[in-house]
């Protein structure tokens, strides 16, 4: 083990107040390492964009020290958003350590990001995490010569189990400035000595070396020509000019940066693996290959929906709903809470305001609770295995050649898949699409298509409890306008689509711990965030009904409702509601039951769901794009709910079933 003690600018030793920097690709577990380090949980999923800003938390094995969590990073120089906020993290938060997560699997890889943060000349600690996976691949690592090799620290981590977290966070606290060199062509090498020479010069403290911010200058960036242009505005044109003469003629200098880590990578590898073979030991393997067969995975994602329906549509919105909301609430608690409020309420407004037709408890807690909570719960439960289990990185493979129909390519999918868990957090997922214009299509997307898990758990309910085929006439709509709203602004916004490169976890069985906190800490927000907003929401109603502007409101809604929409008057109200939130006004239609058709329910439900987004959505729109974009999508999205849902009812007629 290596011992060193780091040494701040003054030359005194850094004790106390270190900064920790988690740096790695895409889906090696960060988060998880994060949560071993810190006692802190982020939202940990097995596909690649989860982390999308830094987080931060104290770490539990160093009194004073911090550990962050920086977003997912392919390569160096950064291209991404992912890729720029880590470098971000790296030339702003003066980390004292670095500890990269890496996959044991793909140890190459791994050691070519390993090669770009040790020209960084940061402590540094590599963790080789998922070493499970390599093993049942037959993937052994010398993790001893493979350390000597690169003059770091190794360790050999579980970090779903806990293995090896103490001996990173031994050695991070130890951890020495690596001392290997990527050999570049002389060309390049002379350069970079060039460039290095001129930043010690003017730079005497910088963030980290002036070789490693020498080699991401001239591998052109973002971060780093912004940083030097900040602290040397006045040589950067001899420094840009430079650069420009070397490329004159030639390959980009980026290139040759990342051909020449990638050999070395594959040197320094290579006499630390041995007894690799074809990883026929591993049955999820086969599954993934046939999970992107192009046949076999139609199959595969029907089975999936179909389980998610069965436990969400049919066991957590029929059975638990049944029990909370019909045994539970309509039979024991509702009946005693509007007895108790009625006989002690001073004032008929005040008992009308918690039990009346729109009271506090008797809508706004039961809708929440009765209603909405069971169906959360079973589609939180759900969501989060499928996210750890590494299927939707394979769903935005399998998506790919119909998002590129919509301007996007497959990841878009994946922002989409989180919106249906908060479409508000899922608008700055975003953020992990290349472009501005990727980014400003899906988020239209989410916003008018798109249900979040409050709102799914309230269609499946209904439309389940109908029957498949309605659930499945009301995901068909909701795909014909994706693809319709999608092909019309990938050509109406310019730009071009980026191709699609992503990562591909393996398949595996979720840790049900990690599933399970996970699942806790959504409902966290639930509980939270959501119930607030009902109850909020049925204040209001309650206020519009007891001034006598809601029926004046529904009054004039009903010719609208009634005869496009073909939907009893009452829905009107339910229309109203879905101005506060859409779940809220699902809800209410919900809640009429018995008193709708099939066809109305599906009608009801397709129209509000393409109905405006919740309040927060609207104003994450707004942060990521602009107050103009946000009113304009909502100018875009409420007549389109309002013709669709009439255009449906129309096809329903003609079809003899509305």
């Amino acid at each position: 083990m290596r011992s060193c003690t780091l040494i701040d600018d003054n030359g005194a030793p850094v004790r106390e107040g270190k900064t920790y920097a988690l740096v790695g690709a895409p889906n090696v577990g960060k988060s998880v390492v994060f949560h071993r380090l810190t006692g802190a949980y982020v939202d940990v999923s097995n596909y690649p964009g989860t982390t999308v800003e830094v987080a931060r938390a104290a770490a539990r094995f160093e009194a004073g020290a911090t550990v962050l969590d920086t977003p997912g990073a392919l390569a160096f120089p950064s291209r991404s958003d992912d890729e720029r906020a880590a470098m971000r993290a790296l030339l702003h938060e003066n980390p004292g350590a670095l500890i990269q997560v890496a996959d044991a699997k793909h140890l190459r890889r791994s050691i070519a990001i390993t090669l770009a943060l040790v020209e960084t000349g940061l402590p540094l600690v590599l963790a080789l995490n998922m070493s499970d996976e390599a093993d049942a691949r037959g993937v052994a690592i010398d993790a001893g010569r493979l350390a000597a090799a690169l003059g770091i620290d190794v360790v050999r981590t579980v970090a779903t189990t806990g293995e090896g977290m103490r001996a990173v966070a031994h050695h991070a606290a130890h951890a020495c400035r690596p001392t290997v060199r990527v050999p570049y062509p002389q060309p390049l090498a002379r350069l970079i000595d060039v460039i290095e020479q001129r930043l010690t010069e003017r730079l005497p403290h910088p963030p980290f070396a002036h070789r490693g911010l020498a080699i991401l200058f001239l591998g052109r960036d973002p971060e780093v020509e912004a940083w030097l242009a900040v602290h040397l505005p006045d040589a950067m044109r001899d420094l840009v000019l430079l650069r420009e003469d070397a490329e004159r003629g030639g390959e980009r200098l980026a290139h040759v940066i990342a051909r020449s880590r990638a050999d070395a990578a594959g040197r320094l590898a290579a006499p630390s693996l041995s007894g690799i073979h074809p990883a026929n030991t591993m049955r999820s393997t086969t599954l993934g290959r046939l999970v992107l067969h192009p046949v076999w995975s139609l199959p595969i994602l029907a089975g999936v929906l179909g389980i998610a329906y069965l436990l969400v549509g049919a066991f957590g919105a029929g059975t638990l709903v049944g029990l909370l909301e019909e045994d539970l609430f309509g039979g024991v608690i509702n009946p005693a809470v509007t007895h108790f409020v009625e006989a002690h309420a001073p004032w008929p407004w005040l008992a009308s305001l918690v039990v009346g037709e729109y009271g506090l408890w008797t809508m706004g807690m039961t809708y929440a609770i009765a209603l909405v909570l069971p169906i959360v719960s079973t589609f939180f439960l759900v969501f989060g295995f499928l996210e750890d289990s590494g299927y939707f990185a394979r769903l935005s493979v399998i998506a790919n050649r119909g998002f590129a129909r919509i301007g996007l390519n497959g990841r878009a999918v994946l922002p989409m898949v989180l919106g249906l868990g908060c479409v508000t957090m899922a608008t700055l997922t975003t953020r992990i699409l290349a472009t501005r214009r990727e980014r400003l299509i899906a988020t239209f997307l989410m916003a008018l298509a798109i249900p979040c898990s409050a709102q799914l758990g309230v269609v499946m309910g209904m439309l389940g409890a109908i029957g498949l085929a309605w659930m499945l006439g009301w995901v068909g709509v909701l795909v014909a306008v994706i693809a319709g709203a999608g092909f019309l602004a990938a050509r109406l916004i310019p730009g071009k689509r980026i191709p699609l490169v992503a990562e591909m976890p393996p398949l595996r069985w979720p840790v049900a711990g990690n599933v399970l906190k996970k699942t806790g800490g959504r409902l966290h927000w639930y509980l939270r965030e959501v119930i607030p907003l009902f109850l909020a929401g049925t204040f209001a109603m309650w206020s519009l009904d007891a001034v006598g502007a809601l029926p004046w409101i529904i009054q004039r809604a009903e010719p609208l409702v009634t005869g496009w929409l073909g939907l009893p008057k009452e829905a009107a109200a339910a229309f109203v509601m879905g101005f506060l939130r859409r779940d809220f006004g699902a809800t209410g239609l919900f809640a009429m039951g018995a008193s709708l058709s099939a066809a109305q329910a599906l009608i009801g439900m397709v129209t509000i769901t393409l109905f405006v987004p919740c309040i927060a959505s609207v104003l994450m729109i707004g942060k990521e794009h602009g107050a103009l974009r946000a009113l304009l999508m909502l100018a875009l999205i409420m007549p389109t709910a309002i013709l669709v849902g009439g255009l449906v009812r129309l096809a329903l007629a003609a079809a003899g079933l509305a």
